[in-house]
């Protein structure tokens, strides 16, 4: 297997960076390739060798991740997390979501507040049993 130099992993390392710094906006493979100075041809193989993900996978999961923190942190509009992170179209942003963490963004936002209210009133509930027996009083 062929080593890479340290010129083209700063450049790989760089173009991810740009990612994720613009995961947000309109991101293609030619932006990205030309910000690590590499043909999209020859970025799009590199990157893939290096990461085990395509620019475009890469480019998805960052947002999808983003789009789960905004659920579980944020009461936008699953409209305006689809805007906010850079999905044009807030079908293809819900049934990759889904594909992706097995819940529809609406289910996964409900889902995360009934676990909040849950640990708010139960906190015994949500805690592991491995953590609580050590410091529950024994039987006698």
């Amino acid at each position: 297997m062929q080593t890479l130099s340290a010129d083209i992993y700063t450049k790989l390392v760089s173009a991810k960076l740009f990612i994720d710094r613009h995961f947000d906006e309109a991101v293609d493979l030619e932006t990205v390739a030309s910000n690590a100075h590499l043909s999209s041809f020859h970025f799009h193989r590199l990157f893939t060798k290096v990461y085990h993900i395509t620019p475009h996978q890469y480019l998805t999961k960052k947002r999808l991740q983003k789009a789960k923190e905004l659920l579980k942190t944020n009461e936008l509009s699953i409209a305006g997390i689809c805007t906010d992170i850079g999905f044009e179209s807030h079908g293809s942003f819900s049934s990759l979501f889904k594909k992706h963490h097995g819940l529809a963004p609406r289910s996964y936002r409900n889902k995360v507040q009934e676990q909040k209210e849950k640990a708010a009133y139960q906190p015994a509930c949500v805690i592991p049993h491995c953590f609580i027996a050590p410091h529950s009083p024994e039987e006698k």
